[in-house]
């Protein structure tokens, strides 16, 4: 099989300096992360993105892909070495909240944006992660119990009046509420009468 021929700086539209960066690192095999199997991807000033691994330039739907299919990457400025991984990622999100079905209603944007530079901004930002692992989570776990379904079934767990979404549903909402109040008292206890913290109900 012939080896992939890697694009030229002039058919690309890159700059000289990214044309030359690309060949060495062609050379040389691509740049590894030390100690990982992560993939570096490297962005140029004429905002091309330049895949280490394939010797490539590729797009932004490239990237989104390899996120679905959770490969490990990080993404570098190709002058300063800067990771830009996060403005990449939000980047795909914009996309997707423009182009597609919005995940993200105004309201709960706007309520984000509030918590920057609030004092339980730290806090939001790992309560949501932890969140979302949870939902993560229940979705495997719905998707485990669905094998093997019939039509009819299947239509029964799509509108959860299965049991056993019901009860992976219950289980998340409970574990969401643990895991707020959890860290509602450690943020009591590390900080009495902080600004703008309201404890939970009981």
């Amino acid at each position: 099989m012939a080896p992939t021929r890697r694009p030229s700086a002039k058919t690309e539209g890159a700059t000289p300096d990214a044309g030359r960066e690309s060949a060495k690192e062609s050379a040389k095999g691509g740049p590894k992360e030390a100690g990982s199997t992560t993939r570096v991807l490297k962005k140029y000033p004429n905002r091309r993105l330049y895949d280490t691994q394939n010797s490539t330039y590729i797009t932004l739907a490239d990237v989104k892909a390899m996120v679905l299919a959770a490969q490990d990457f990080v993404v570098r400025d190709a002058k300063t070495s800067e990771d830009l991984t996060r403005s990449i990622l939000l980047q795909i999100i914009l996309e997707e909240e423009t182009g597609g079905v919005p995940m993200f209603s105004s309201q709960m944007l706007a309520q984000i944006i509030r918590f920057y530079g609030h004092s339980m901004q730290g806090m939001m930002g790992s309560y949501l992660e932890k969140n979302l692992q949870a939902f993560t989570d229940m979705q495997a776990r719905v998707a485990e119990q669905s094998k093997g379904l019939s039509p009819e079934l299947w239509t029964q767990f799509l509108n959860g009046q299965a049991p056993g979404v019901q009860g992976v549903m219950g289980n998340y909402l409970e574990q969401s509420r643990h895991m707020f109040e959890q860290m509602a008292k450690q943020a009591e206890a590390l900080f009495p009468g902080m600004p703008g913290f309201v404890p939970p109900k009981r």
